[in-house]
């Protein structure tokens, strides 16, 4: 959850700056908190726009009733959701909202199947063999506690040797 500011706001729709709505969509988008995501999958923005519906919130009602604009959607300024028209515009936005991320294209095929067999694959399969032997009562909860404690990703603080 975000809080944005009227001059982020004039940032991150900066290349609307000149419309005659562009003042007030700032305000809109400055009036309280908004959840920024980061989806990462093969074709998200097409899908994530999908699921959006058309720009406008009337035509989404009549259009795309089932979207999330219609549904949430007042106007066609206040259509409830955004999602990025491009791979260009979610790397800006997503180095706006997320500026500590590291933006690189997902892999796909072969080369995302060789990195699941040798880096999640071996985990997983530790995970659920200590699961078996276990045996807990609420499997769920088990699995999720032992891959946060056992995560090989997990961010390490090298202490200085004195």
């Amino acid at each position: 959850v975000v809080s944005t500011q009227s001059t982020a706001s004039s940032g991150i729709n900066a290349e609307y700056y000149g419309k005659m709505f562009f003042p007030s969509l700032v305000s809109f988008m400055s009036r309280g908190p908004i959840i920024a995501m980061v989806l990462a999958k093969e074709n998200s923005i097409l899908e994530w726009r999908d699921l959006l519906g058309p720009t406008s919130s009337h035509r989404a009602r009549e259009t795309h009733p089932e979207s999330l604009r219609a549904i949430y959607g007042t106007d066609d300024q206040r259509n409830a959701v955004h999602g990025s028209d491009s791979q260009k515009g979610a790397e800006r936005e997503i180095r706006f909202f997320f500026p500590d991320a590291i933006v690189e294209p997902i892999s796909t095929g072969e080369q995302a199947t060789d990195y699941l067999v040798k880096n999640v694959m071996p985990v997983l399969t530790n995970g659920f063999v200590e699961l078996c032997k276990v045996k807990p009562e609420d499997p769920l909860s088990w699995i999720a506690d032992w891959l946060m404690a056992n995560n090989p990703n997990k961010p390490r603080i090298d202490e200085p040797v004195a």
